[in-house]
């Protein structure tokens, strides 16, 4: 039989013929805009504008070609056949190695695009697998660039503020290089630099993203990804102000001042600028080097732990997020007097997401109804949310459990035939469409969720462990007040008395009310989680207790006295 000839879609020609027009119509406008005579302009502009071209032209190639293979490959098959789900999972693999291709061969900002991508765990899961591989390193400029814009921005003498200069940058990215410095005073600092033709890169690359993303929205219509390059595009922008990011750094300072398992650099506020940023020098390795934490005698499950609870408080109590925790933002130092033997170092403060206190207080309520598979409020949440009718998928994303689930630390057999069956019936326009209609907010904790959750699994610490601390935090958070630490000064005594006085009761109903969760989960969940794991997870929270401050020992006593008539104080 005589295979019927493919013809290409009509709307789907002319797109294409208007994406090569567009580069085209970009080459025309770059090349008519060039003043005469040519030597008016500089070769370092010239040639910006040209490798900008070439960029776009290779965009343009690869979604053009990611285009016909969808339309080739999937024509002809019913949506809901296993043979489309095959085909299209094959298609999603090669058009994410195209995209991982682009990404590495363009840099900058593409690599930037690309690892956004891969942390939106909605995508199908063979993007954020491929793209995932991202690094974000490029070759470092020569330092007599570098020095270029230090001239610029601190002055023609900046060096003289300076004892030594390392030339050598200890880390090159996408937007700027570090190099390791030491002031006279004998602080050691980091001074970030941002490569003098980024912002003009940024908004050439930028606009180009945005433009083959609306291309394939009118293409495919229900795939609706138009919040995508939003997202992104503000992110980014975020990135090139070092100003903002060293106001958001001494932000995050402020509010985890009494931890002592955090460090946050210290701000050189004389030394910085837009494109410049002076900060303190720490040391240490990323977050999932396992071997240096073998080395230094650190158990990667504590660590785990230590980050998990730094973000949910972050989530939960704070509602100021940092917006990308990847491991080379956050470092283990061995150094440290916190009696851990180790200290979490926290980088790169340029994108953080500031939360609603309505939103704030009903995601603390959400997480709870989650633990507590409390159906109903789930759902009147997911509405308030604007998830609608994919508010039931809400347990899927955070917790791996269906609404359904009796448990929310473990799944049975039966369970996972549902959920496995749930997953299975979700095309992507629907994914598409739930992430569309979730604020911007919901999104960045979900992608911020995704990156700790990734990490937690490199160190082998338990999902319950991430449940379990995320309760604590959203019931903590949802219950205590919050501090904005910028009273006037004639009422400090007395705000910080009454605000300590009124932390205090409400942390104590807040623990009451975590254990009376942890209980009800630790019951509900004998069917499904083996006696032993169940007995050490209680012997380790025991044993984390015992070693906590006397108050907090005299709380669990208290509230262990009275579990035997809960309904006493609830």
């Amino acid at each position: 039989m005589t295979p019927k000839p493919f013809n290409f879609p009509a709307k789907r020609t002319t797109a294409l013929f208007l994406l090569t027009a567009a580069a085209a119509a970009a080459a025309q406008s770059t090349t008519s805009a060039l003043p005469s005579p040519l030597p008016a302009l500089s070769a370092e502009k010239i040639g910006a504008e040209i490798h900008g071209l070439i960029r776009t032209a290779r965009a343009v190639s690869t979604v053009a070609s990611t285009v016909v293979d969808y339309e080739f490959s999937l024509r002809g098959l019913q949506k809901d056949s296993d043979q489309y789900r095959q085909a299209i999972s094959q298609v999603h693999l090669r058009s994410a190695k195209r995209f991982l291709k682009i990404c590495e061969a363009n840099k900058g900002f593409y690599v930037k695009a690309g690892q956004f991508v891969a942390a939106q765990k909605v995508l199908p899961r063979e993007y954020s697998s491929t793209l995932s591989s991202l690094q974000d390193q490029v070759a470092p400029l020569p330092f007599k660039v570098i020095r270029e814009v230090l001239k610029d921005n601190l002055g023609p003498d900046f060096s003289e503020m300076f004892l030594s200069i390392d030339e050598q940058p200890i880390a090159a990215a996408s937007i700027a290089q570090v190099h390791r410095a030491v002031l006279k005073s004998g602080h050691e600092v980091a001074i970030k630099v941002q490569y003098p033709w980024i912002e003009q890169q940024m908004n050439f690359d930028t606009r180009t993203i945005y433009f083959l993303s609306k291309t394939i929205a009118w293409l495919y219509p229900q795939y609706r990804l138009g919040w995508l390059p939003l997202v992104f595009a503000k992110s980014v922008s975020s990135e090139l102000d070092f100003v903002r990011e060293a106001r958001n750094s001494e932000i995050a300072a402020k509010n985890f001042r009494n931890n002592k398992m955090v460090r946050i650099p210290h701000v050189f506020w004389d030394l910085t600028t837009r494109v410049v940023l002076t900060m303190q020098f720490y040391t240490g390795h990323k977050i999932d080097d396992l071997d240096f934490l073998n080395q230094i005698g650190v158990d990667p499950e504590k660590v785990a732990k230590s980050l998990t609870e730094l973000f949910a408080e972050m989530i939960f109590v704070h509602g100021y997020i940092h917006g990308d925790p990847h491991p080379g933002n956050i470092l283990v130092s061995p150094e440290g007097c916190n009696g851990f033997g180790f200290s979490l170092v926290l980088l790169d403060h340029a994108v953080y997401t500031v939360l609603d206190e309505d939103f704030r207080k009903d995601f603390c309520q959400l997480w709870e109804a989650l633990i507590l598979k409390d159906a109903i409020k789930t759902m009147w949440l997911g509405e308030r949310f604007g998830a609608g009718k994919y508010s039931r998928y809400l347990p899927i994303v955070f917790t791996g459990t269906t609404i359904e689930s009796k448990y929310a630390v473990g799944i049975s057999i039966e369970e996972k035939e549902t959920l496995k069956h749930d997953l299975k019936s979700l095309l992507f326009e629907d994914v598409s469409s739930f992430m569309e209609s979730l604020p911007p907010d919901f999104i960045a904790i979900m992608r911020v969720d995704a990156l700790l959750r990734s990490i937690i699994r490199k160190m082998d610490a338990s999902r319950v462990m991430r449940l379990l601390t995320y309760t604590k935090y959203a019931v903590y958070g949802r219950l205590c007040p919050k501090s904005d630490g910028e009273g006037e000064s004639s009422k400090i005594l007395r705000t910080n008395f009454c605000f300590a006085v009124k932390a205090g009761f409400f942390s104590f109903i807040s623990t009451l009310k975590y254990l009376r969760i942890l209980l009800t989960v630790f019951i509900g969940s004998i069917d499904v989680i083996p006696w032993r794991q169940k007995l050490k997870s209680v012997q380790n929270y025991l044993y984390s207790k015992i070693n906590c401050d006397s108050l907090g020992l005299l709380v669990h006593s208290v509230f262990l006295l009275l579990c035997i008539r809960p309904s006493a104080l609830f």
